[in-house]
């Protein structure tokens, strides 16, 4: 009964692994790739949530046939908001990059803790 519990639900329970191991990796690390890897692996847990929301057992998808009545449509609405999420996130991540090459570039190191360690020794001799 239970095993059957968690078959049906298993897109949902995949969707809260997958944002949980993103919010440890981001939380436990100090290395700023591996936070920026981090918070991808968690909208892919929300885009995997988005996704298991908007199916509907049965359905098609929402294109009009006038052949054939009372069809069973998914939901186009989380469809959409994934794509339009996808484009963001892959936004955020290269300007992320970005930034972690430029503080590279300055402060020759990727950690959190020895740049924030870097910065208040720089704000201190000023």
């Amino acid at each position: 009964m239970w095993l059957d519990r968690i078959i049906e639900n298993i897109n949902y329970i995949g969707a809260i692994a997958l944002f949980v191991i993103g919010l440890r990796i981001v939380v436990t690390h100090s290395n700023l790739i591996k936070r920026i890897m981090g918070i991808n692996i968690m909208g892919t847990g929300v885009f995997l949530f988005f996704v298991a929301i908007g199916n509907v057992t049965g359905g098609v998808p929402p294109i009009v046939n006038p052949e054939v009545e009372d069809q069973l449509f998914i939901n186009p609405i989380p469809s959409v908001l994934i794509l339009t999420g996808i484009v963001v996130v892959v936004s955020i991540t290269v300007y992320s990059l970005s930034l972690v090459v430029r503080i590279y570039e300055n402060y020759k190191t990727i950690d959190q803790k020895e740049l924030s360690k870097l910065i208040s020794e720089e704000n201190n001799e000023h």
